[in-house]
């Protein structure tokens, strides 16, 4: 009998709690449940991995590619451990592993899609390169944009979105999500020749 393909890991890099919940640095979890709405899953601790987790389908029919969606639960700086817990559980290879996070690098709402490179100092990104022992696997940075004046940008990518930010984000947050799905049906050159226009 065929061996069923390994499901993508779709993990949104956010901090657990109703308290971060409008965060910058939690648009992560905003684009993986999402996700998980448009995949028919329904979030869930794991009983392996310090997660929420949904699994679902992109698309339907039995060829459609399974789903992982995860909020590791362990805050940001920790996300590793449970993001190779879900690996090792699902036997999901690296680089079928998509992580979604902010990005102070990249004005506000526009994305970049790559694979491997540097941290840039996120936590998040450092954490899961440790735990997974590589760096080759998917982004989708979010541009968070630089904080204005001298604020430190450890307390901007912990504060909310701005009125007129959050006049945009749901379309920018339905933007990502349609990005990871590209990603996954399209492959990562096509996928960047789409949503690196803006």
């Amino acid at each position: 009998m065929e061996q069923a393909a390994a499901p993508w890991l779709i993990v949104g890099l956010g901090n657990p709690g109703p308290q971060y919940a409008g965060n910058r640095h939690n648009v992560g979890f905003m684009v993986a449940e999402l996700l998980g709405k448009r995949a028919g899953g329904s979030f869930g601790r794991h009983r392996k991995a310090v997660a929420d987790v949904a699994e679902g389908r992109l698309g339907f029919g039995v060829d459609a590619p399974r789903l992982v969606l995860a909020k590791p639960l362990t805050y940001m700086n920790l996300s590793g451990a449970p993001v190779a817990a879900l690996c090792q559980f699902y036997k999901i290879p690296p680089e079928q592993v998509i992580a979604v996070h902010d990005e102070l690098d990249i004005p506000y709402g526009q994305l970049r899609l790559k694979i491997g490179g540097g941290e840039g100092g996120h936590n998040g990104l450092r954490s899961m390169t440790k735990s997974l022992a590589t760096k080759e696997y998917l982004r989708v940075r979010f541009g968070i944009g630089r904080p204005p004046g001298r604020q430190d940008p450890a307390d901007f990518v912990l504060s909310d979105f701005s009125a007129a930010e959050r006049k945009e984000l749901e379309f920018l947050v339905d933007r990502a999500a349609d990005a990871v799905e590209a990603v996954i049906r399209q492959g990562l050159g096509a996928a960047q020749q789409t949503y690196h226009t803006a």
